[in-house]
């Protein structure tokens, strides 16, 4: 299940984002975690709710993005000290890496 984010505005989230809010991080990396063996291309990654304008927006992630938001992540979780999430990350990655390069064999 996506994750939901409560804003008062784009702007309260687009800080988030700038600010790289670690609970950004783990809603996108949990997606990919989770649709790692999967064939759909666009998964659901989170929805942010934005109070003033009553609207909703859903954040997805393109599967052709999972190796770079892993990537990016990963220091992420090491600052925060989230090991055992850094070994999933790492074999996500290493999994991700291999089907890659089946597909170009």
């Amino acid at each position: 299940m996506a994750k939901e984010f409560q804003v008062r505005n784009v702007e309260e989230f687009e800080s988030l984002v700038n600010n790289m809010d670690f609970r950004i991080s783990e809603a996108l990396v949990s997606t990919v975690l989770k649709n790692l063996k999967g064939t759909r291309r666009h998964h659901h990654a989170l929805s942010v709710v934005c109070e003033e304008e009553q609207e909703i927006y859903d954040v997805t992630i393109d599967r052709q993005d999972f190796v770079t938001t892993l990537l990016e992540s990963l220091p992420r979780y090491e600052e925060e000290e989230k090991y055992e999430e850094c070994i999933k990350i790492q074999e996500a990655l290493k999994f991700l890496k291999e089907k890659i390069g089946k597909k170009k064999i």
